[in-house]
């Protein structure tokens, strides 16, 4: 009985070793010429959610998908791309992780014993097409019509401060043309400050047909590529209205993490006067009621916006979970609560590499429209290395000195990167030598706690830009305080140079195209300062 069983274990030992040595010289020697097979991607999407597929590989295997951005191609290392995420599938399809800029897509077979394809598909999200223009999100069918009030919303346009929404009753005169269309025009307005509005359509239902286009604007309401393509829209009055705000999580970049201070956005509702906001421990009870929720960690009330920012740091690992409701001129709830939505700070079991302390610039956000929510306009998305983001909007270089101990000190990461102080070259009550006392102050507390300080430089600003965003003036001295804050920064043993990556031709102020409201980079700008410091990350202490 044993040599039977002695023999037969050889035998499996036989055949796997015979299998895995066949296998081995199919991958290795490409006897059957699999490396010359050419994978081909498709995509599909409906309601945002976007599948992309490709051909079948003709052996079994798995796949490798890369997701990139482009890069800025300004930075001192010259990449083209960034690595912003990789997954692994059994399946030829993958769901498309919902972006805000243009991503590509490297999809790459392996066998057991490696890599099985020489050519790897590499292809870009078909949203974002050139030129631009949106792509709805939402479509409504003689399957799936509207109610007479819907919600229309779109893929947003990177850098987008505004929109201009029309409405047709008829195709346009040219689709996707930079103007409003002569024939079939029924309305049209530039009242649209996100990704997606709840549109009355009832003083409009007599018209046998109606679509609707829209264009993204910058803040000059200079136009972003194109109007999208018209879409009809099949009305079905007897339908009930929405009556929820919609929460705008369509196009969260991959990896999404809110920064320590959070942020919350949702599309604006029709008839809202202000909205209210919620944080809870756990999700309520209830979903989608009318009352607050009884022990909720946090509320605040924000009016004639669609973005609320805690002010206190949401720092301890857990789960957070939110909602809002929107509240008629009245104070009366309308309709109830939105879906819950939540995130999630994960538990540290040892010092994190680095975190990214200082005010708005670092917080996120950008274009006037968007909020720290949306991940796109923080630099620390594209950063090569891991960083928790300790931004909050607002500070001066003394507030963030102020909260130093409270908020930087539990995370204790192991380096620290410093921006503050570009809200003080606005100032003129404040000097260069009160922000250089400060960053002194932050300096000495980073050194005194074993936190390696690594101070950035602050950019240049543009003060008819920050005219025209938030019509207040700038220090004329502004850049005088600037030159001497930077020339403090860069004694230090630990720095990265910003300044000179962002001026005008003139080399007088912050370029236009870094930002919208010459104050706060958008999605450029934050690309550029991640692959400045990317370019320095040799100053990280390991």
């Amino acid at each position: 009985m044993r040599k039977i069983i002695i023999g037969f274990v050889s035998f499996l030992i036989l055949v796997f070793s015979f299998t895995a040595l066949c296998i081995f010289l199919t991958e290795k020697t490409d006897l059957f010429n699999l490396k010359k097979y050419k994978i081909e991607a498709t995509f599909t999407e409906e309601n945002g959610n976007m599948v992309m597929g490709w051909t079948q590989y003709p052996y079994p295997c798995f796949y490798k998908v890369d997701v990139y951005s482009k890069t800025t191609g300004k930075g001192p290392e010259g990449k083209e791309y960034h690595h912003l995420k990789e997954d692994y599938t059994f399946e030829n399809t993958y769901n498309v992780p919902t972006t805000s800029i243009p991503t590509y897509y490297q999809v790459t077979a392996y066998g057991i014993f490696g890599k099985l394809s020489s050519d790897e598909i590499f292809v870009p999200n078909p949203n974002y097409r050139n030129p631009l223009r949106p792509i709805p999100i939402y479509k409504y069918t003689a399957e799936h019509p509207a109610s007479a009030i819907p919600y229309l919303v779109w893929h947003s346009i990177p850098d987008g401060v505004l929109y201009e929404l029309e409405l047709l009753s008829g195709p346009p005169d040219e689709e996707n043309s930079v103007t409003l269309s002569k024939a079939n025009h029924i309305t049209s307005t530039q009242m649209v400050f996100t990704n997606g509005i709840q549109f009355d359509l009832r003083p409009y239902l007599k018209y046998p047909k109606l679509y609707w286009r829209v264009r993204a604007l910058n803040l000059r309401k200079e136009p972003i590529g194109v109007f999208s393509t018209a879409e009809p829209i099949v009305v079905d009055a007897s339908l009930p209205t929405p009556n929820k705000p919609l929460l705008n999580n369509f196009d969260r970049m991959p990896n999404f993490r809110q920064p320590v201070y959070p942020a919350y956005h949702w599309i604006p509702m029709y008839g809202a006067d202000r909205y209210e906001v919620e944080l809870m421990a756990e999700p309520p009870a209830e979903e989608n009621n009318t009352k607050p929720t009884p022990n909720r960690a946090w509320a605040q009330t924000v009016v004639g916006s669609f973005s609320c920012y805690d002010e206190y740091p949401r720092m301890y690992s857990g789960k957070y979970y939110w909602r809002v409701r929107a509240i008629n001129a009245k104070g009366e709830t309308i309709g109830v609560y939105s879906d819950t939505d939540s995130y999630e700070v994960e538990k540290r079991s040892h010092r994190p590499l680095a975190a990214a302390f200082g005010d708005s610039i670092t917080h996120g956000g950008g274009a006037v429209s968007f909020a720290p929510s949306n991940m796109e306009y923080s630099y620390t998305t594209y950063l090569d290395f891991p960083a928790i983001n300790i931004g909050r909007s607002g500070d001066t270089s003394r507030m963030s000195l102020e909260r130093f101990d409270s908020d930087v000190l539990p995370i204790d990461p192991v380096n620290l990167l410093i921006l503050t102080g570009s809200n003080c070259l606005r100032n003129p009550f404040i000097t260069a030598d009160m922000v250089i006392a400060d960053l002194e102050g932050i300096y000495q507390k980073c050194i005194d706690n074993d936190i390696r300080p690594i101070m950035l430089t602050l950019p240049p600003i543009n003060p008819p830009n920050i005219m025209l965003a938030f019509r207040t003036p700038t220090d004329p001295n502004w850049y005088a305080k600037m030159t001497n804050i930077n020339k403090y920064i860069k004694t230090k043993p630990y720095y990265i140079d910003l300044e000179p990556f962002f001026y005008d031709s003139a080399h007088s102020m912050m370029d236009s195209s870094f930002a919208n409201d010459g104050l706060h980079p958008d999605i450029m700008g934050k690309m550029l300062m991640a692959e400045i410091i990317n370019a320095h990350k040799d100053l990280l202490k390991h």
